[in-house]
């Protein structure tokens, strides 16, 4: 059962419009959803959107007691929020939420192929309705290629050597497996140390690759600033260091701040359209959300509202 994380933090930070329109971008299993809509009143409507097909139709059954006057689903990527807006009567939000994490059901659903604890295809895909999967990626891209997003989206030391032993398994025969892939990667690394498993990283890398994770926070981002009315909030739930600080850097590029000229005085800088910081510095979850979800312990909530 997917817990969402930091539940009282977004109601209070979030709804701030009783009767307003509100999006969760994604609405994984509606746990915000239905807190967001039970804050806001009867009068409130709620666009929710997963590429998700599976987390969409559990999300209908639990806020099927809405009513469709109320609510509306869309399967898409947060990222297309204003053309899937616009194509479901929506123009403007006074609450605009983007919880970034994977989700527990994708986690423990063994078939999806997003974990190495379950022996599965190497798939990964948040939309299984297309596009190339993680084993498309191991098995067909080149080693260099390999090599940086493991770098960079799974900040691995070791990513030129896991691409290396790859791409030497590859030549074998075709990597289809999450099992055989995590083997491979921890015995890239040397074996197993510690808690945490050695090919927790390549596996974040390749999920973010597979579902274009970064891009798409990007554009969701910027799409959810326009659609936001005076006074509207966006808050993002981000689970790691890349995503965090993308979020915190395009927020900030639209709070405005003074800049010291060379000649003397100072001058306005903020980028269209403009916000204020309502949470900068990012609330985590406490000890006792995280004892019940641990999940939690990540998660960082950062906060903006529109200028009025």
């Amino acid at each position: 059962m997917h817990q969402p994380v930091l539940l009282s933090e977004v109601v209070a930070d979030l709804v701030v419009k009783p009767g307003g329109c509100y999006l969760d971008g994604t609405l994984g299993g509606a746990g915000h959803a239905r807190a967001v809509l039970e804050k806001a009143g009867e009068q409130s409507r709620l666009l929710g959107l997963d590429r998700d097909g599976a987390a969409l139709e559990l999300a209908r059954e639990r806020l099927v007691g809405y009513g469709p006057e109320r609510i509306t689903l869309v399967r898409g990527n947060f990222a297309d929020m204003k053309t899937l807006a616009q194509q479901s009567g929506f123009d403007r939000f006074d609450g605009i939420l983007l919880d970034l994490g994977v989700s527990s059901m994708q986690l423990d659903t063994p078939e999806r192929g997003f974990s190495f604890q379950h022996d599965a295809d190497l798939d990964m895909r948040m939309d299984t309705r297309g596009g190339p999967t993680a084993a498309d990626v191991v098995n067909g891209w080149e080693e260099a290629a390999l090599a940086d997003v493991i770098w960079k989206l799974g900040e691995d030391r070791d990513a030129r050597r896991i691409a290396r032993q790859i791409v030497v398994a590859r030549d074998r025969a075709p990597l289809r497996r999450t099992g055989e892939l995590a083997d491979l990667v921890a015995r890239a690394k040397g074996g197993r140390r510690g808690r945490i498993h050695p090919a927790t990283q390549t596996f974040q890398a390749l999920r973010m690759t597979v579902n274009r994770e970064l891009e798409s926070v990007e554009q969701g981002l910027n799409a959810a600033l326009d659609l936001l009315a005076p006074a509207g909030r966006l808050g993002v739930i981000s689970f790691h260091s890349l995503e965090d600080r993308l979020v915190k850097q395009t927020l900030a590029a639209h709070v405005a701040r003074e800049e010291s000229l060379p000649q003397g005085g100072v001058r306005r800088v903020v980028q269209e359209p403009e916000m204020t910081w309502v949470v900068r510095k990012p609330v985590t979850a406490g000890e006792d959300e995280v004892a019940r979800n641990p999940r939690a312990r990540s998660a960082k909530w950062r906060v903006v509202e529109k200028a009025g």
